[in-house]
């Protein structure tokens, strides 16, 4: 299912045992475009303090009930490695995070999931949590903090970030939702990570593939209208690429 981040603020975190909270922002990274951490806000509970979940740990969203599943109980959450939500999420934190926990490590394969082109969630097919030569560095963005950043096309600027499209399957970003702005009022386009070019950081821009004309031209997106299956085949089409799903999650 396609959810927008902006839609899942504030929904509440059913664990096995308890509410522990709700969503505040989500991490990515900046290689695979994919949700590492949900940032739940415990509220009252442990004392306000801010504690992060892997999508290993989530079940799914509930749109009607405005909640999300957490496969953990209160203790292991609570007995998890301490983070400091005032720095950034560091590799130590990771590997001791992911080690309590017993997840397979994202970062320790070239794939979306590390050894795994999708979320495997069925623990007996997990291989050892440990780091290989095929290893990278992820560096981690927040939902919140890249939100504003500009849209440059390959002829100037087309807009800012306003929220993102995630696919709670393998909480995957799989569209930035831009507002056109000055440019185009009134105009919303969807930016697959696909046509992304390149991103920079310090100048908080993110440079995509494509023309201003071609962006004009492309199906428009609304807030109220579903993100259907031919809706994103369209758009896809529109910019000649295959969609994400004609090659990802192959079962390998």
């Amino acid at each position: 299912m396609l959810l927008k981040a902006n839609a899942l603020k504030g929904f509440k975190l059913d664990c096995l045992d308890g509410e522990i909270g709700s969503v505040r922002e989500f991490y990515f990274d900046d290689q695979h475009w994919t949700i590492r951490y949900l940032v739940a806000d415990t509220g009252g509970w442990l004392n306000g303090r801010m504690v992060l979940i892997s999508p290993y740990a989530l079940v799914g969203a509930v749109k009607e009930a405005e909640a999300i599943a957490v496969n953990l109980t209160r203790q292991q959450i609570q007995d998890s490695p301490s983070w400091d939500s005032d720095k950034p999420v560091s590799r130590q934190f990771e590997v001791d995070y992911h080690g309590y926990y017993g997840w397979p490590m994202y970062w320790g394969g070239p794939l979306m999931w590390g050894a795994y082109p999708y979320l495997v969630r069925d623990p007996e097919n997990w291989s050892a949590p440990e780091e290989t030569e095929h290893s990278w560095d992820p560096h981690l963005r927040s939902t919140d903090a890249v939100t504003g950043h500009d849209i440059q096309a390959t002829d100037g600027e087309i807009g800012h970030v306003v929220d993102f499209i995630i696919d709670d399957e393998n909480w995957a970003i799989r569209y930035l939702v831009v507002d056109t702005g000055h440019w185009w009022p009134g105009k919303k386009v969807l930016v697959s990570p696909v046509w992304i070019e390149r991103v920079s950081w310090s100048e908080m821009k993110v440079f995509v593939k494509m023309s201003r004309e071609a962006v004009k031209a492309s199906p428009e997106y609304t807030d109220e209208a579903l993100v259907t299956r031919e809706y994103e085949s369209g758009l896809f089409r529109h910019y000649g690429s295959d969609g994400y799903w004609s090659h990802e999650n192959e079962r390998v």
